[in-house]
């Protein structure tokens, strides 16, 4: 039975990667070694489960279900494991999170520290980046979204809210005026943070006043650091998310413009697998849940 969950779990491997080679690699594994589980599995089920050609790995119609129900099984072995290993009635073990970049450095890292220090016998893993984590495939306990979460079976946590904001320097709205409609974007430069909206486009507005307004990108970047910092210098106006400009705001180095015209508010979640919660994610929940919404209040 080791050797077939073993053969499970490199075919599992094989398919995330889209190579025996790449998934030789992340294993640890001699290429010659992955390629002669995947046949004996085959062997075993008397099926093909994998075309190889030239062009690369495509899973055969078989394959796939027998793919999905590998990750069932594995899925399951993994969560009686740790249930022996107790994780499901102490805190303890290793608790993985993600959490978008800014995010996560201003308000889960300082959390996560304090929840560490709280509970000796957990450890803890943070992923910090923007992209949106299948918490499944990737083995992530648990992950921090902003914005409308579409129907899954996620659980999920509300912490809060926050707003799409404009601003811009002192300076530059001493120097070139304050915008009283959003329509006035198009006679300033902006800086464009374009991992959060189009660049050359911005939404305001909700419900029925809802609306698209062109704006004059003058710099274009990938990260809100930048953009506020590029702002906050005097180069224009930008757009980010309200707790990305807080400090900023509170120094005085931006300042918050055409508020009445913000669209909707984006949610704030926590979202986890829906199966039986380990205690020590049940507890970082009821932990960070309490904490997080009083800086999104």
């Amino acid at each position: 039975m080791s050797d077939r969950l073993d053969a499970m779990s490199v075919l599992v491997a094989v398919v995330d990667a889209g190579s025996l080679s790449a998934a030789a690699r992340s294993l640890g594994l001699p290429l010659t070694t992955v390629s002669r589980r995947i046949s004996d599995l085959e062997s075993r089920i008397g099926t093909t489960i994998l075309n190889r050609s030239a062009r690369g790995l495509t899973v055969t119609d078989q394959g796939t279900a027998y793919v999905a129900a590998c990750r069932q099984i594995l899925e399951e072995v993994d969560e009686a494991e740790r249930t022996a290993a107790g994780e499901f009635s102490e805190p303890k073990g290793l608790l993985t999170l993600t959490a978008p970049i800014v995010f996560g450095r201003l308000h889960i890292l300082p959390v996560l520290t304090d929840f560490l220090a709280s509970y000796p016998d957990v450890t803890a893993r943070l992923e910090q980046t923007d992209r949106s984590v299948n918490l499944q495939e990737e083995q992530i306990d648990a992950a921090i979204r902003i914005g409308h979460l579409p129907d899954s079976s996620l659980r999920a946590r509300r912490l809060g809210e926050v707003r799409q904001v404009a601003c811009a320097s002192p300076s530059y709205l001493q120097n070139h005026g304050h915008p009283q409609t959003p329509e006035d974007l198009v006679s300033h430069p902006c800086v464009t943070f374009e991992n959060l909206m189009p660049a050359d486009r911005w939404s305001f507005g909700s419900d029925k006043s809802a609306r698209q307004v062109p704006v004059n990108t003058r710099l274009g970047v990938n990260t809100a650091e930048a953009a506020i910092e590029a702002a906050a210098s005097g180069l224009g106006i930008t757009r980010v998310l309200s707790y990305q400009v807080s400090k900023a705001v509170k120094e005085g180095r931006l300042e918050i413009i055409l508020m009445e015209d913000e669209p909707q508010p984006w949610p704030v979640n926590i979202i986890y697998l829906g199966r039986p919660v380990p205690q020590k994610l049940r507890s970082f929940i009821d932990f960070a849940s309490p904490r997080l919404r009083s800086v999104l209040s």
